[in-house]
């Protein structure tokens, strides 16, 4: 009789990002956000 068993470890670290990132994710949500006004704005007009 054979017993294998397999054993995991998963080590999760927070991600640190750059100031560039930091600022690219900014710049990304800003124009999601205006796009979505932008959107809103035209299905009153109709």
């Amino acid at each position: 009789m054979t017993l294998n068993i397999l054993f995991f470890s998963i080590t999760i670290h927070k991600r640190k990002i750059s100031n560039q990132e930091a600022e690219h994710q900014e710049m990304v949500e800003k124009l999601y956000e205006q796009n979505k006004d932008r959107e809103i704005s035209l299905y009153r007009i109709m």
